[in-house]
């Protein structure tokens, strides 16, 4: 929400908040490891009737302690692990990912992993091959950073990065949704060549969401966090000023999402 309205001034923090309730969003996910931020928040997630849950960035079990208790105080629904140990082998990081994950059963908080570059996800083949040796390992699918990290000739994309693709999605119990190229990090679904690219993440989701409900329990719920980040993820033209209006594109993923969750619902 940083930097929006687009061309106007920045929003304050409750300005945010209505208008993300407004937009007929269910929650927010925010960094909840400042107490004087989070004690800012959590009333004002209260009064719009926001969800909420933690994004952190621990490099050791023992940071990751701390996220949990703030976590705890904040009322999160969950907790979205980015993990920060860049390792070269896949039997490197697993005492950090199994310690997290039975940290955070522990609290009684679900909790996933992100797939984010600089980060130990960031290749989608180290990535295939660390849900393959950690079977319970769940993963918030920030599915733009493999793209450009892996830079797929298409679309459409060869069926063995589709099947790729597919196994990753299938092991995500939540989402960060933004549009990426193959090139570009960001782009903006509101120019219609882009559409190309809206379309193929839309059709990443759906294979998710479709392996979601086929293994979900009648309590699960799915998380899709809309994510559109200000400069330098959104571009920007030669006077700094974003291309577009991202507010307007968040709604537009959004709407997509929804769409596909309803259409999934009816089918059965």
């Amino acid at each position: 929400m940083g930097g929006l309205p687009y061309g106007g001034d920045d929003w304050s923090m409750e300005e945010n908040l209505a208008k993300i309730s407004e937009g007929g969003f269910d929650g927010v996910e925010f960094l909840m490891e400042d107490k004087a931020h989070r004690d800012a928040m959590v009333p004002l997630c209260d009064k719009y009737n926001l969800k909420r849950s933690n994004i952190v960035f621990p490099w050791t079990p023992a940071e990751f302690a701390d996220d949990i208790a703030a976590a705890k105080d904040g009322g999160a629904t969950h907790l979205n692990l980015q993990p920060m140990p860049i390792t070269r082998t896949v039997a490197e990081p697993i005492p950090y990912l199994v310690r997290c994950m039975d940290m955070a059963a522990d609290a009684g908080l679900e909790l996933f992993f992100e797939t984010h570059r600089d980060r130990t996800t960031t290749d989608m083949y180290y990535t295939l091959d660390l849900i393959e040796a950690v079977p319970e390992m769940q993963l918030c699918g920030d599915l733009s950073h493999f793209l450009v990290g892996r830079e797929f000739s298409g679309p459409p994309i060869s069926a063995q990065n589709q099947k790729y693709m597919n196994q990753i999605v299938e092991r995500c119990g939540a989402f960060h949704g933004r549009v990426a190229s193959r090139e570009q990090i960001q782009v903006s679904i509101t120019f219609p060549h882009n559409k190309v690219w809206f379309d193929l993440f839309s059709g990443w989701w759906e294979h998710g969401f479709r392996a979601f409900r086929e293994r979900a329990g009648n309590d699960s719920v799915l998380t899709f966090v809309v994510e559109l980040g200000p400069p330098t993820y959104a571009i920007q033209g030669a006077d700094g000023t974003e291309l577009s209006d991202r507010w307007e594109e968040a709604l537009m993923i959004k709407d997509r999402v929804r769409e596909i969750w309803s259409r999934l619902e009816e089918e059965g």
